[in-house]
């Protein structure tokens, strides 16, 4: 059924005429709900799996439950180490940063949420990390200080500012140095003015 699915899914991208045909067709298919792996649970001997309800804007999960939104199934709420998508996902007292459920890190602390750089401690500014906004150490004398001109690299992951005193420059290239691709990046440091 996967590849037949699959093969559909390719007539509607190449078939723009019949394409409205064909989502409304796949649609109107009965929705089955996920199996065991995809939820993360394997029934094993003498394991008691709780019942799975159904939830929605309109019927909210139980308490230490979450709602899946893809799948419209309340799930509980995953302990420490677990994957996750947003912090409701995870039990009570935990974040979901970079994908897992944890520890939150006290405010103002490196490696806790903020939104701008007065949310950090002395030294600190307010960077974005795998698209997550956490507090950040500044930059170093000799640390590299490149920043890329945007794009994917710059929404991700982002680079704090040169501590006070220091300025970003790039540096007299070497006589003889190892190929890099990007030879520029490396290039830039922080240093006295």
């Amino acid at each position: 059924m996967q590849p037949a699915l699959a093969l559909l899914c390719l007539g509607a991208t190449l078939l723009p005429a019949a394409s409205g045909h064909l989502w409304a067709w796949m649609y109107s298919l009965p929705r089955h709900p996920p199996d065991e792996a995809a939820l993360g649970r394997r029934a094993g001997p003498g394991d008691d799996l709780e019942e799975v309800t159904a939830c929605g804007p309109d019927s909210p999960c139980a308490r230490g439950h979450f709602c899946d939104e893809h799948f419209g199934l309340c799930l509980p709420a995953r302990p420490a180490g677990q994957y996750c998508r947003r912090d409701a996902h995870c039990a009570h007292g935990l974040l979901c940063m970079f994908g897992k459920c944890q520890q939150p890190v006290p405010d103002g602390q490196e490696g806790a949420r903020c939104h701008r750089d007065e949310d950090c401690g002395p030294g600190g500014c307010c960077a974005r990390r795998h698209g997550e906004r956490v507090c950040q150490q500044r930059l170093a004398a000799g640390q590299g200080c490149h920043v890329p001109p945007g794009g994917l690299a710059f929404s991700i992951n982002q680079v704090c500012p040169c501590q006070a005193g220091l300025v970003c420059r790039a540096s007299a290239p070497q006589r003889e140095k190892a190929f890099e691709y990007w030879p520029e990046k490396s290039e830039w440091r922080c240093r006295q003015p």
